[in-house]
This record gives C-alpha cells, sequence and structure tokens, in this order.
C-alpha cells in the first residue's frame, strides 16, 4: 500500500488556499492548513477530516521565519514527512507607484516574497532529509506583466519567479522540485479588494473593475479557486515529476508569453 504523503498550504483558510487544501485532500494527502487566523484554519482543518483524510490546523504568519520553520517542523512532527510545501499566501496592494509609502512597501514583500523564500527554505531542510520534495508558490499573471495600480505586487511576483528559477536548479541534486502556478482574474476575497480600491481610483462602481479585467478572458469567465487548485494538484502530483523551475499561466487566457 503506498504510503499517504503530507502537504502544507499556506493562506488556506480562505480563497484559493482553501481550494487546493480541499483538492490536496481529496487526492489523498495529509494537508496541514496555515493561516494567520486560527478559526479560518481550523474550519477548513475540520472540512478536510470530514471528508475522511487527516488534517492539522497551524496559525503561522509566513513573513517570520522562525514561525514558517516551526510550522514545517510541526508537520514533521504529526505526520512523519513534509512532501509538498504550497507556499499560496499573499496579499494584494492597489495603489500608484508615486504614492507608496515605505511601510506599505515592506509588509507586501515581508509576506509575498520573504514569506515565499522562508518556504522553500524551511521545506527544503525537512526534504532533504527525505531526499525528495515538491515546493509550489504562489506566482501571478502580474508576475509576467505588471499592471498599472499593481505596480508594487506585480514586483513581488516578478520576485517569487526568479526565485522559483534559483531554488530550482540549486535544490535540484537532492530530488526537490521547484515550480509556482500563476492565477489571472479569480472570484476570491482578494480580488473583492482590488476591485474596491481599483473602483476608487478609476471612478468606477464596485463591481466594474472585476468586470472589465473579466472581459479580456479568452475563456470568456472569471477564474474560479477550483481551476488553480486543479493546477496545483498536478505540480503536486509524480504527473509533474520532470518538471522545474517553471511558473505557469492558469489563467483561462489572458496574458500570453
Amino acid at each position: 500500500m503506498e504510503e499517504t504523503r503530507t502537504a502544507i498550504v499556506t493562506g488556506a483558510g480562505q480563497g484559493i488556499g482553501r481550494a487546493i487544501a480541499l483538492r490536496l485532500a481529496s487526492d489523498g494527502f495529509n494537508v496541514v492548513i496555515n493561516d494567520v487566523n486560527q478559526e479560518r484554519a481550523d474550519s477548513v482543518s475540520q472540512e478536510i477530516q470530514q471528508l475522511g483524510k487527516k488534517s492539522l490546523a497551524v496559525k503561522a504568519d509566513v513573513s517570520n521565519r522562525e514561525e514558517v520553520f516551526g510550522l514545517v517542523s510541526r508537520t514533521h512532527e504529526a505526520f512523519g514527512s513534509v512532501d509538498v510545501m504550497v507556499s499560496n499566501a499573499g496579499i494584494a496592494q492597489v495603489k500608484p507607484l508615486l504614492e507608496v509609502s515605505t511601510e506599505e512597501l515592506e509588509r507586501i514583500f515581508n509576506v509575498n516574497v520573504f514569506g515565499v523564500l522562508y518556504g522553500i527554505q524551511a521545506a527544503a531542510e525537512q526534504m532533504k532529509k527525505q531526499g525528495s520534495g515538491k515546493i509550489i508558490s504562489a506566482c501571478s499573471i502580474a508576475g509576467y506583466k505588471g499592471f498599472s495600480l499593481l505596480g508594487v505586487y506585480s514586483a513581488t511576483k516578478f520576485a517569487v519567479r526568479g526565485l522559483t528559477q534559483a531554488a530550482a536548479q540549486e535544490l535540484a541534486p537532492f530530488g526537490i522540485t521547484v515550480n509556482a502556478y500563476c492565477p489571472g482574474i479569480v472570484g476570491t476575497q482578494m480580488w473583492e479588494h482590488i476591485d474596491e480600491k481599483m473602483a476608487e481610483y478609476m471612478d468606477l462602481n464596485r463591481g466594474e473593475a472585476f468586470k472589465q479585467f473579466s472581459e479580456g478572458i479568452a475563456l470568456g469567465r472569471p477564474e474560479e479557486p477550483e481551476d488553480v487548485a486543479q493546477f496545483v494538484s498536478y505540480l503536486a502530483s509524480s504527473d509533474s515529476n520532470y518538471m522545474t523551475g517553471q511558473s505557469i499561466m492558469i489563467d483561462g487566457g489572458v496574458v500570453f508569453s
């Protein structure tokens, strides 16, 4: 009988992270749910347990290196391995570049870039001992194209692509692959925030910015969290064993590269 594998999903209390966690559970993984909100993490963990799978909810801030290493350590203690690390946690910022403060710049880089690097570091430390593992990080279509009013967010996602490429080369000798997924216009709370803020700058009604962006999707509909989760399922599976260093667009046809 094949041994059950274990995955960590950061920022899994809602949105894309929740969808990824539920999909990996349905794929047979033990899933550790991480979020900065313990209540949200507990709720998703309970959903997974109701599916008959094992799950653990761990509150941790991905911008804190010690807490990320603690997350990986708790996962190993609970389940004996860390086979897949999904660094999904991220935040958005809608603001003209000329108005961005030092504090705002530090906050988004701490979560979106530092958090991804800490996830790579902590997971790799354990995976090197195991001789294998898959590290998967959240990038974005904004990691291939800088978007107006999302300039700093775009910069963080360009950084994730760079980290993914470098880490893939450094960790390949240890049997560890490193890839990223690049969602587009997804119906989540993050996009509700983006829509609300863009509406202020673009003199639009609420919902109109999301609608305008969605109209440019080739497949004709906004993305759903489950669309992303299906692709992450592939990255977490043995089917992707020969892929590393890639940041793949899963956006329904918005940005073409």
